[in-house]
């Protein structure tokens, strides 16, 4: 059976739960904002990294919007399958129309529980996804699962927020504005996984052999100061902490994070990024 074929069998048969909270707004203000601050730099090193072992067939878990879909597909020999996945569908609906190349497949579905049969994969990769599956062992065992023989696992995952310029100004200056209850989904969640060990062990674990861990360090440029408050404070799950403890403040609240960004780091902000690149392989 043809990959192709198999996606859509599979599609009826994801996980049957919610996906996050994204809604097409957000979603919207994460592609046009954050996706360039953040993710595109790195999509860029993900994608040379995944085109080293020259894989027939990618399956990317927790693919957003396609930042790393796009540059897997500008990178990759053009008959590579690719098989980009979310569970949010308010992602996929702004991500899939940016690459309609053939070969390319979008479909829901939860890294944990993966609808594909065993072994159908050279590839499996994810940009800043791991740190949001509750069970990582479970979704690195689903990675092992659907990986060939001598196939890869390629993740990225963010470094500690003091590491991050934009993600760290952010986070203190929230915590100036709500000192007595400060929002931390910025260090509780994206900013959380960053242990070496821990992650090679998680990996292991779940089957991988020669776990490698390694710090990439790139720097990240904004238009403007209030793009990265906008990003950060409109275009991921921070809104609704923030929206909780104070719904009516929106607006006055970007531009005071947007003030305390462009001091720091000036009208047109630039500033240090740190993820590590972990990969393994199948036996």
């Amino acid at each position: 059976m043809t990959i192709s074929a198999d996606i859509e069998n599979g599609a009826a048969a994801a996980f049957a739960t919610s996906a996050p909270p994204f809604d097409e707004g957000m979603a919207e203000l994460y592609q046009t904002l954050l996706v360039p601050i953040l993710f595109e730099p790195y999509a860029a090193e993900m994608a040379i990294a995944a085109d080293q072992s020259k894989p027939g067939s990618v399956l990317e878990l927790a693919a957003g919007t396609g930042a790393l879909t796009r540059a897997l597909r500008a990178t990759l020999d053009p008959p590579t399958e690719i098989v980009a996945t979310d569970l949010s569908q308010a992602m996929i609906d702004i991500g899939a129309p940016t690459v309609t190349m053939s070969r390319t497949h979008w479909m829901h579905a939860d890294a944990q529980n993966l609808p594909f049969a065993p072994e159908m994969f050279d590839l499996v990769i994810c940009q800043f996804g791991a740190m949001f599956f509750p069970d990582k062992v479970k979704a690195y065992s689903e990675a092992e699962r659907v990986l060939r023989s001598k196939g890869r696992f390629l993740f990225s995952t963010w470094d500690s927020l003091s590491a991050n310029d934009f993600a760290s100004c952010v986070d203190e200056c929230l915590a100036g504005l709500f000192p007595s209850d400060p929002p931390d989904f910025l260090r509780r969640l994206p900013y959380s996984y960053f242990d070496p060990g821990a992650i090679k062990a998680q990996m292991s674990s779940a089957g991988f052999k020669a776990v490698t861990c390694d710090r990439l360090e790139l720097t990240s440029v904004a238009a403007s100061a209030q793009d990265v408050a906008a990003a950060f404070c409109q275009g991921t799950l921070l809104r609704g902490e923030i929206e909780w403890r104070a719904p009516e403040r929106m607006s006055e609240i970007v531009d005071e994070v947007a003030e305390r960004v462009e001091a720091r780091h000036g009208a047109r902000p630039s500033g240090g990024m740190s993820a590590l690149v972990v990969a393994g392989s199948v036996s």
